[in-house]
């Protein structure tokens, strides 16, 4: 049986082996005790038998006025879990979060324009590509900036496609 909770600091002593993946993005302890302090109801971790990390999703709420979303910074599962739709469980939890109590307009995320497997699933989920960020990853891969418009964006203005790509200089971080 699998068991969603609350991320936790001692996971993060556990979880390498989910971050092993090549189209992970990993970080350093600091980024990751940081989301943790700042944005707990963000960060989840799915849990296996045996206290088994199957997976996790990262993320935050940020921006301002009509620009106020939820981001998934990481969501990962570890290759022996997938298929399972736990990255699903997962995104519908920081979707649920960011749209009922955060009340953000939408949630977004970036994905690397190579990871068609990801892509499809996001598509799957209800997500849009908004615009393509060019040499998003490592200044060498282009990134695409997927978004899901949440009940208090009515009009869905927040997954107009942008008509040309971005640099990362163009994006506005919080």
């Amino acid at each position: 049986m699998t068991t969603i909770r609350r991320f936790c600091c001692n996971d993060l002593l556990r979880f390498t082996s989910v971050n092993l993946d090549h189209l992970t993005e990993t970080f350093n302890m600091s980024f990751y005790m940081t989301y943790l302090a700042r944005w707990p109801d963000y960060f989840h971790v799915a849990e296996g038998p045996g206290k088994q990390i199957m997976g996790y999703i990262m993320g935050k709420v940020e921006g301002q006025g009509e620009s106020w979303h939820g981001h998934v910074t990481a969501v990962t599962v570890a290759p022996e879990y997938r298929r399972q739709q736990l990255a699903k469980k997962l995104m519908n939890l920081l979707e649920d979060i960011s749209d009922k109590i955060d009340k953000a307009y939408f949630v977004d995320l970036f994905v690397r324009a190579s990871n068609t497997p990801a892509i499809k699933m996001y598509e799957k989920l209800g997500y849009v590509i908004y615009r393509r960020v060019l040499r998003y990853y490592s200044g060498e891969e282009d990134g695409l900036d997927m978004r899901k418009a949440l009940s208090r964006d009515v009009e869905k203005k927040s997954i107009i496609p942008l008509k040309r790509p971005v640099t990362p200089d163009e994006l506005e971080y919080d």
